[in-house]
């Protein structure tokens, strides 16, 4: 793999202003003999891309155009709306050159940091640029949003389609129309372009023809040295699972024991990154004796795997184990996002099997059970996008690790694609070194048939939800029949499993349940240690039909949800006894399993 060069180790290094012709010749060269064999192997690749459309893009604005040409009256409403914005944006912008303190008519909405830099107020020109482009975004997406006589779905597919085109043609995309890269042009004589298309040519070798952008330094982070370091040892092991067991930090511990189940969508380290972030280490700290669950990450051998497989193989031989091991006859047991979806399967199975003694709490972060309003993630699950899955899959019998980081990063594309596309090719500059874009980008394959089914049973027919929709191990399941005391942890802007949807699953169980709502996203909402003093929470134990209803009579509190949650797992966490040693080790944590690459 080719490594990216710094300015000193390449061969255009610039004086402080500009690059000479010969500089440039030389350059030049070297680019054409890099590029040469990438442009080949890319153009192969998307020849067979442009066959595909999983999403049903081209159906979907066929019928769109459809409904407007059948109604011209208000095609041309739409027309004059859209030049009557513009009227008024020239409008405002003239008044502003005269002096006249207005405000924007179009702002960025909350948290798009695109246009933090002071040239998008001050300048005459640029405001124009950004007011322009963001009515333009807003007019586009109301103008699908407000088209009738389209089929279920597609204004859903067309909206998303229709965001990703305008997040690609934001002005801050390109040289002349950002001025943070301006600035850095004529300040570096255009070194800092030069710098950029190295990246590119850098990216485009790492990804063998694709363009796999570099959102991190991966040289400054390796899984066992800074990363995954809360000191434990492997205690089982099968070929699906490592069960990680973590040191004792505390001479007394609880009695019952603590078992966390993540997602084999990613790495189970997510919630052991660096000490001073790592939730493991805070619950080892607190006097819990914590398990912790090691997905393997799948090869074509495993594509016959299924939730049963998941369910006996991971959580039940966990569950064994840790019984066996601590004597415990119960356990509390924590499921994140996918992890959470398969721990809410096994306890409707245990429920069928007189088994659900065994889990004497459950909390679920970020977890997904009733999947009717799942966001845009849906767009995934029709016919015909799990027809091309199925087609993608067949190859390799997994669906490969890239797919779905590819996927969850044009959820947020402007914060996962095209902020370093900025920062790496207009910009020049390396990526900033940062755990979590680390750890995103260390993907995982997911088994064929196990994604097929959960694409299918779930997000496209939502089974789970169902009595009796979906079964495991000869057994039907029915979640209405959970009476385990639950705690659900979900965060206000997840673009994964949005919170609206998180509540909706939590109200489906028959015991008792507290729902807690902390502010962030899907990673940095949950990774969130009570010293970083971020965010806030909302907490309560009532939970009305109506999410809104919740959020009005929910209690705003500062800080960290993980102290909340410690006072809410206490009462079934036992009294103390003295700590448990680690007993016949198989390796050290992080183990060999989390280090297997995609």
């Amino acid at each position: 793999m080719t490594q990216r060069k710094s300015p000193s180790e390449s061969h255009h290094t610039a004086s402080a202003s500009a690059l000479d012709t010969a500089e440039l010749g030389a350059i030049m060269m070297s680019v054409l003999n890099r590029v040469q064999p990438l442009v080949s192997a890319s153009l192969e690749k998307a020849g067979k891309a442009l066959s595909h459309d999983p999403l049903d893009i081209r159906n979907a604005y066929i019928d769109f155009m459809k409904s407007l040409l059948a109604n011209p009256e208000k095609m041309a409403n739409l027309q004059l709306q859209y030049w009557q914005n513009w009227m008024a944006i020239w409008e405002n912008v003239w008044k502003k050159y005269q002096g006249e303190p207005l405000e924007d008519i179009y702002k960025p909405e909350t948290g798009d940091k695109r246009f933090k830099s002071a040239e998008w107020q001050n300048n005459l020109l640029f405001d124009f640029i950004k007011q322009s482009y963001l009515m333009t975004r807003q007019w586009m997406d109301q103008t699908i949003q407000n088209t009738p006589d389209m089929e279920d779905g597609q204004q859903d597919r067309l909206r998303f389609s229709a965001r990703q085109f305008a997040d690609a043609l934001s002005p801050t995309n390109f040289v002349l129309t950002n001025p943070d890269v301006l600035r850095e042009t004529i300040r570096t004589g255009g070194e800092n372009l030069v710098r950029g298309f190295e990246n590119l040519l850098s990216d485009m070798e790492r990804g063998q023809g694709d363009l796999k952008i570099s959102t991190t330094n991966y040289k400054a982070f390796e899984v066992g040295r800074n990363l995954a370091t809360t000191p434990g040892s492997v205690v089982y092991q099968n070929d699906l699972i490592q069960l990680i067991q973590y040191t004792s930090t505390t001479d007394k511990v609880y009695a019952r024991p603590l078992l966390i189940i993540p997602p084999w969508i990613n790495k189970y380290y997510i919630l052991d990154m660096r000490p001073e972030n790592s939730f493991v280490k805070w619950l080892v700290d607190q006097g819990h004796t914590v398990f912790m669950v090691s997905w393997i990450n799948p090869d074509k051998t495993y594509a016959d795997r299924t939730f049963e497989d998941y369910m006996q193989g991971g959580i039940l031989d966990a569950l064994t184990f840790i019984e066996h091991r601590t004597g415990s006859t119960d356990t509390n047991v924590i499921g994140y996002c996918i992890g959470g979806t398969l721990l809410t399967m096994t306890l409707a199975w245990m429920k069928a099997q007189n088994q659900d003694h065994r889990i004497a709490s459950a909390t679920f972060l970020t977890t997904l059970i009733d999947f009717e309003n799942a966001g845009d993630l849906k767009l995934f699950a029709d016919n015909k996008a799990i027809s091309f899955l199925d087609d993608a899959i067949q190859e390799n019998g997994v669906l490969p690790g890239s797919y779905l980081s590819n996927t969850f990063s044009a959820l947020r594309a402007n914060d996962l694609i095209w902020s370093f596309v900025i920062n790496n090719y207009l910009m020049g500059k390396e990526p900033f070194p940062f755990d979590l874009l680390y750890w995103n980008d260390d993907s995982t394959n997911m088994p064929g048939v196990l994604h097929l089914h959960y694409l299918r049973a779930m997000y496209r027919d939502n089974l789970l939800v169902k009595p009796g929709g979906m079964s495991l191990a000869g057994s039907a399941l029915d979640v209405r029949t959970i009476d385990t005391p639950a705690f659900f942890l979900s965060t206000r802007e997840d673009h994964i499993a949005p919170w609206k949807a998180t509540y909706a699953g939590a109200r489906l169980f028959s015991g008792p349940v507290d729902f807690t709502l902390a502010a962030s996203g899907h990673i940095a909402g949950v990774v969130n240690p009570p010293t970083g003093k971020k965010y806030c929470f909302w907490e309560s134990a009532h939970l009305p039909e109506d999410p809104k209803a919740w959020m009005k009579q929910a209690v705003e509190k500062p800080g960290s949800w993980w102290t909340y949650w410690q006072t809410w797992i206490e009462p079934f966490a036992g009294e103390k006894v003295e700590k448990r040693e680690i007993m016949n080790a198989i390796e050290p944590a992080p183990g060999s399993y989390v280090r297997r690459q995609a």
